[in-house]
């Protein structure tokens, strides 16, 4: 009860101060998509939250507006429908700043697994994976770290994402709801930071796995 309380006061201080600071940027970035591509500057899709409920999720759009009759991949993003202006903000997280709205509404929480559409929920978040629809999913968590420092930006092959990524964020996502706490929410924000910085400043591409992460590969490579 207490680190629910801790954990929402967190998220409605710090979504209400992040929107006020960082007006400058959305509107930075919202004139970037304009003059980049054409359609809107928010991207919005319908994923599963808390208790397997509904809700809108925003993003800044990166990719252009999908033409009638294309074929999207299941699970990795279309490289050829990304916009320069939006490859940049991708890679610095800042597409996905008007989740923040969806903090301070309640759809959300600073740390969480990602989000995901109602089919993705229903394949894989089942039997032991049922839990992580449990708790709001967040901006950041140990999932989505994990592709982002190894799955997502580096991986291009959709078969092989499906069969060494995937499986790993499940697992991750899990490991994270059962146990949870202050100390590892503040962990992931630092890890989060630190990742954003290495990647989209530095231009790392090669990170060593944490513990968690070895934790979980180690486990995915004895059950194979």
């Amino acid at each position: 009860m207490f680190y629910r309380f801790v954990k929402r006061g967190f998220d409605i201080f710090n979504s209400s101060l992040a929107l006020i600071i960082l007006a400058p940027i959305f509107l930075f970035v919202s004139l970037g998509i304009k003059i980049s591509s054409k359609g809107p500057v928010f991207y919005v899709s319908e994923r599963i939250g808390k208790g397997n409920t509904p809700f809108k999720m925003y993003k800044f759009r990166s990719m252009h507006i999908r033409q009638e009759g294309s074929i999207e991949s299941k699970y990795l993003v279309n490289e050829q429908r990304i916009f320069r202006f939006g490859k940049f903000i991708r890679k610095s997280k800042l597409d996905e700043l008007p989740q923040l709205i969806n903090i301070l509404v309640g759809d959300m929480s600073i740390i969480g697994p990602r989000p995901y559409p109602k089919k993705f929920t229903e394949k894989y978040f089942i039997d032991d994976y049922s839990i992580i629809t449990m708790v709001r999913p967040g901006l950041s968590c140990l999932d989505s770290l994990y592709d982002y420092a190894h799955g997502e930006l580096f991986v291009t092959d959709e078969k092989k994402y499906a069969r060494d990524i995937l499986p790993v964020r499940t697992e991750l996502a899990r490991i994270y709801i059962e146990r949870r706490s202050i100390s590892l929410d503040i962990y992931c924000i630092i890890r989060t930071i630190q990742l954003i910085y290495e990647i989209a400043v530095l231009k790392r591409n090669s990170f060593k796995y944490t513990a968690y992460e070895k934790e979980v590969l180690d486990h995915h490579l004895n059950k194979k």
